[in-house]
């Protein structure tokens, strides 16, 4: 899923293991899209592909229509693409600054 949107022209990728401080996923993907056209184009993308390749759709999907910051449940991953300025707003990697960073190679 990281890859994936590194693929899509996705920057500051970051996974964040959630396993010790979550009961309904294991991983959160961030990524940043330049912008809302960008994000979208990077969730459709993890979207088919996820699909396409794994037969996985998202148990939940919001944020498409603004897509200033689209969440998808994947179950075990839970990705959220934002434009910069919501992503700098809502600071997750510093809401969860106590869990472990992984790096997008580990295959998220």
């Amino acid at each position: 899923m990281a890859a994936l949107c590194e693929e899509k022209l996705a920057t500051d990728v970051t996974i964040l293991d959630m396993r010790a401080v979550c009961d309904y996923t294991d991983f959160f993907v961030l990524a940043t899209g330049g912008n809302s056209r960008q994000t979208k184009a990077i969730s459709d993308e993890v979207h088919v592909i996820l699909k396409r390749d794994h037969g996985l759709l998202p148990r939940s999907l919001a944020g498409e229509r603004e897509a200033t910051w689209i969440v998808a449940d994947y179950t075990d991953a839970v990705l959220h693409v934002f434009t910069p300025e919501t992503r700098e707003f809502y600071r997750l990697e510093d809401l969860w600054s106590d869990v472990p960073k992984l790096q997008a190679a580990a295959g998220v």
